[in-house]
């Protein structure tokens, strides 16, 4: 059976992919061979490897190897790593266990860690992440809907008493070599002398299309921290993965050989006026452009813990 790259954009759009992670699925997806070799029971990451790529080749659903090991679609995978390419083996009490407890869900406000998350609801971290396919060090941000299943003998979230407000951290955790990017692009910003504004639509500009990653894969020929394109005049492959130069790019604009010029935000007219998502989206001229809109609140807590 053949699956469509607009019926896997339509499938899982709505639940956050990255625009990077959406656009290799979409490029790379093609018809399952009909007699593919079974799928081992585990396999090791080799370099350039993606989830998407991984299940195509044992023809599994990209979103079952996902789940099966604790991932999320903003996960990123190693070298070396192990992943599981079959659900685990369920132990022999749970055929006599007891109905799981109703599922809620929570919907993720600004503050709001997932750790304060499962003591509100009196469940665990670790049942949050499986619940909703995230993996370590999977972010939240506002607006998210997370689903939470109560604790048996645990009052609801409304009997729960909640923690003062102050105690609760920021919403969203970065990695280091995330943290190193953010703080990277501020820098830049402001020898550019880009407005906060300015900067913080860089930071969730990056976030949407590389999760904050030097990457060196993308969809076509998509590329680094912003997913420039060489075949659209962002510059060569090797200019693009040098962060400092795609850094600079995304608010000056840059030209190729050829003398085609790609416009960068400081190039935009009127974009100081325009809405956090318009004017990312007016340098990158995305499939999704309401993506961006997502990360604004996040981008501006970066800023301030970062620049």
């Amino acid at each position: 059976m053949k699956i469509t790259a607009t019926a896997l954009r339509e499938k899982y759009v709505h639940i956050g992919a990255p625009a990077a992670a959406l656009g290799v699925l979409a490029s790379t997806l093609a018809a399952v061979p009909a007699h593919a070799a079974p799928a081992p029971a585990a396999y090791t990451v080799q370099s350039g490897d993606t989830v998407a790529a991984i299940a195509e080749r044992f023809s599994l659903a990209t979103v079952d190897v996902l789940t099966w090991n604790g991932l999320g679609w903003r996960s990123v995978i190693y070298p070396g790593q192990t992943l599981a390419l079959a659900a685990p083996a369920a132990p022999a009490s749970a055929q006599a266990a007891t109905p799981a407890p109703a599922a809620s869900t929570h919907t993720v406000v600004t503050g709001d860690t997932i750790f304060a998350i499962a003591q509100r609801y009196g469940t665990t971290v670790a049942a949050i992440l499986a619940a909703n396919g995230l993996g370590q060090g999977a972010i939240i941000y506002p607006g998210q809907s997370l689903t939470v299943g109560v604790a048996v003998g645990v009052a609801p979230p409304e009997q729960v008493s909640e923690a003062p407000a102050t105690v609760l951290t920021a919403s969203v955790t970065l990695n280091p070599p995330q943290a190193e990017n953010v703080a990277l692009i501020i820098r830049i910003g402001r020898e550019l002398g880009v407005s906060d504004r300015g900067i913080a639509i860089a930071l969730g500009t990056s976030m949407v299309e590389s999760w904050l990653r030097n990457l060196d894969w993308g969809d076509r020929d998509s590329l680094g921290l912003f997913q420039q394109r060489p075949s659209t005049g962002w510059g060569t492959a090797d200019q693009i993965m040098n962060r400092d130069y795609s850094i600079r790019a995304f608010f000056t604009g840059a030209s190729d050989p050829d003398g085609t010029i790609t416009r960068g935000l400081l190039d935009i007219p009127g974009w100081e006026g325009m809405s956090f998502a318009e004017a990312a989206q007016s340098v990158q001229i995305s499939a999704y452009p309401q993506r961006y809109a997502e990360w604004e609140t996040a981008a501006y807590e970066w800023l301030a813990q970062y620049g």
